[in-house]
């Protein structure tokens, strides 16, 4: 029996989105999992990425419906030729790290930041993570498969396990930040480690820790905790300033749930936003040039500190062909980083005649570290270093099931004319704001006003909701526009699209 992946994407709805697969977990079953994983070994045996008898690295988050996952892409491994390596519950970054660096594709079983009702899985190539065109590539695949081995709800007839948990990959990831950064430089730092579910927990308390830092564990949870860097649950923000008045730390640090995008707060547990941490990342690390998506906060221009900016669409396999493309003329010392502060490295960084090595896909770890040297280089707090930058506040939310196709009508009605005309009714929509002037629309809709203040929606690419990111000079005036479109939002969903004329 043969099965076309396209074929399979609209009937599972497991389905590629900003960062490999994901759908709701009672959709990805043995087989479909199963399915993909064959898919994309075929694709890369086509393409001679890959020969028999290679080895593929697995790893995956700590969802309660991970394990079964990486069996069944365990078993594809096995069934096509290959040799499965299980690296355990370590984070995405560390898994495609020891990928590159050992010449070998790997596979990641996690949802991120979204619910735990859903997953996800994210293939690498021995190069890194899988690009667009790599995509559609896997989606291409025609995959024949035995359907005896399955049961009618699409699990395993017998049951299989994994192989015993190997732990290079999670040391060589400890190792490349403990060998790049000067040797005790947290000493002294009394630094919140919010646990929660994140799979990242234990090797960066390890590697806090290793640097001299005082670490203390706080909010560890054995049921998974879907924490969203780029919208932060209120009970998080509320329990950081909390822990930071009890503690008195430096800071409070956190990631999602495959530990790729960072959460750092300042001394009075207020969270960085992802794209202000990601500018101060890059500026401890002395980089000239950046590539960021179109949602990142336009204080990466004002600050004046890079000599390239180059906006993409939101994801990360954008921003790593963009990071390619710079790199192809000859242009060094590129770095990307996303709203959600995932930081991604092209290039070898030297900095106290040590080097870190690429990794161009989301990090979380160098982020925090960085913005913690960073103040203490200038010997001043994080809420201070925040005030050094152009005062420019983002915030973002987003509207929950809603309906992929109302999102697509909605920002289509908003650019369906010449710009004047588009203008026209956008203002219709937010006239409560002020004049729109402009439209970007790289990845949705991004509309800058006559005040300087920036509304931007998109449909998400991982699950059916509208996302709203507000961009302005003061952090109360954002959150209030977003708060405006929020209900705008709301009511077009009870209209079902029944929109301005």
């Amino acid at each position: 029996m043969k099965i076309n992946i396209n074929e399979l994407m609209a009937r599972s709805g497991v389905q590629f989105g900003t960062s490999g697969v994901r759908g709701l977990v009672k959709d990805m079953s043995d087989e479909v999992c199963w399915v993909y994983t064959t898919a994309f070994l075929q694709y890369l045996s086509e393409n001679k990425k890959i020969s028999k008898g290679s080895t593929i690295g697995i790893a995956g988050d700590l969802r309660q419906s991970t394990p079964r996952i990486m069996i069944a892409i365990a078993n594809a491994c096995t069934q096509k030729g290959y040799i499965p390596i299980n690296f355990g519950n370590i984070p995405s970054p560390a898994i495609a790290l020891w990928g590159i660096s050992e010449k070998i594709p790997t596979i990641m079983v996690t949802g991120s930041h979204i619910p735990d009702d859903r997953n996800g899985i994210k293939f690498n190539t021995a190069e890194g993570e899988i690009l667009k065109p790599d995509e559609e590539g896997i989606k291409a695949q025609q995959v024949e498969f035995t359907q005896n081995e399955f049961s009618e709800d699409g699990s395993f007839k017998q049951q299989k396990q994994l192989p015993k948990i190997n732990q290079a990959a999670e040391k060589y990831y400890i190792q490349r930040f403990t060998d790049f950064l000067p040797s005790d430089c947290l000493h002294g730092k009394k630094i919140g480690l919010y646990e929660q579910s994140s799979v990242s927990r234990d090797c960066f308390k390890t590697i806090l820790e290793n640097l001299g830092a005082t670490v203390t564990s706080l909010g560890r949870s054995d049921t998974f905790i879907a924490v969203d860097t780029e919208a932060i649950r209120p009970e998080d923000t509320v329990l950081a300033k909390q822990w930071a008045k009890q503690y008195v730390f430096d800071c409070i640090i956190s990631t999602d749930g495959d530990g790729d995008r960072p959460l750092i707060s300042d001394e009075d547990g207020n969270w960085l936003r992802g794209d202000i941490a990601g500018v101060l990342c890059a500026r401890y690390l002395a980089i000239e040039n950046i590539v960021t998506p179109v949602s990142s906060n336009s204080v990466v221009e004002k600050c004046q500190y890079f000599n390239t900016i180059i906006r993409t669409k939101i994801g990360s396999p954008y921003v790593i062909e963009a990071m390619q493309q710079l790199s192809k003329q000859n242009i060094k010392g590129i770095v990307g980083y996303e709203a959600n502060g995932g930081f991604l490295q092209q290039d070898p960084i030297r900095l106290n005649n040590k080097t870190l090595a690429p990794l161009p896909t989301r990090d979380a770890v160098i982020v925090p570290i960085a913005v913690m040297l960073l103040a203490e280089q200038k010997k001043i707090k994080i809420s201070e270093l925040l005030k050094t930058l152009p005062q420019r506040y983002t915030f973002s939310d987003r509207l929950k099931d809603f309906p992929t196709a109302l999102s697509q009508k909605i920002l289509a009605s908003m650019i369906q004319s010449d710009l004047a005309t588009n203008l026209i009714r956008i203002n219709t929509y937010f006239k409560n704001i002020a004049e729109a002037v402009s439209i970007d629309t790289i990845d949705g809709v991004r509309i800058t006003f006559s005040n300087d203040e920036i509304v931007h929606l998109r449909a998400s690419g991982n699950a059916p909701e509208l996302r709203c990111y507000t961009e302005a000079n003061s952090e109360n005036q954002a959150k209030n526009i977003n708060q405006q479109c929020i209900e705008i939002m709301r009511s077009w969903k009870k209209s079902s699209g029944g929109l301005p004329a």
